[in-house]
């Protein structure tokens, strides 16, 4: 197989994606996220690109891979995004912040909570804005899930990905879990890899 070969091929097949709704954006976008919408859909839904947002998720685990898993933090605010937060912390070994952001966690080091993370994954720039802007004074680099009406200004890297939908934003960390451990060595193959999606699935 050649590396062109390899680079064409997805993370997971096409349909997992489709079935789970990752490329479902919103009924807005952004200037931002032009860049990442395939089309617009009859009833004014604008579809994601799945090739960028398989794109994204390899550079992404690139990143997440080169820190250690103490200097990486991972935030959802939103209720969909919790579960998938705690299992990829939980895969990865790294820090997680499910639920509320406490204001001064990444500034005010008289916090219990306080933490200093080399690097900040948001589940949505937007719901995630506290987070997002103690990272930006810390000036720690950021990932973000961005969904069609995201702004990415402050965001390093954006993932286009429809992070609102359960299993849409479970397919998105369950696969930065299994590439981010395969890139450190923790395991070698994807079969190796023994969650499953459905384990990332916020509860109804």
């Amino acid at each position: 197989m050649t590396e062109e070969q390899k680079a064409s091929e997805l993370l997971i097949d096409e349909d997992t994606y489709l079935t789970s709704g990752v490329h479902i954006g919103t009924q807005q976008k952004s200037a931002d996220m032009k860049k990442f919408i395939f089309k617009v859909r009859s009833d004014g839904l604008y579809v994601l690109d799945i090739k960028k947002t398989d794109e994204r998720l390899r550079t992404a685990a690139q990143m997440i891979s080169r820190f250690k898993p103490e200097e990486v933090l991972v935030v959802s605010a939103r209720q969909y995004g919790q579960r998938p937060v705690r299992q990829f912390s939980n895969l990865i070994g790294c820090h997680s912040f499910p639920g509320r952001f406490v204001p001064g966690t990444l500034t005010n080091p008289a916090l219990d909570v306080y933490i200093e993370p080399k690097i900040l994954i948001v589940t949505d720039p937007a719901a995630d804005q506290q987070a997002l802007k103690e990272a930006i004074n810390s000036r720690i680099p950021i990932i973000g899930l961005c969904d069609a009406n995201n702004e990415t200004k402050y965001v390093d890297l954006a993932i286009p990905v429809n992070n609102k939908g359960r299993r849409s934003l479970a397919v998105a960390y369950w696969l930065l879990a299994r590439e981010v451990l395969k890139l450190r060595g923790d395991i070698t193959g994807d079969d190796d890899f023994k969650a499953e999606i459905k384990d990332f699935e916020a509860t109804l």
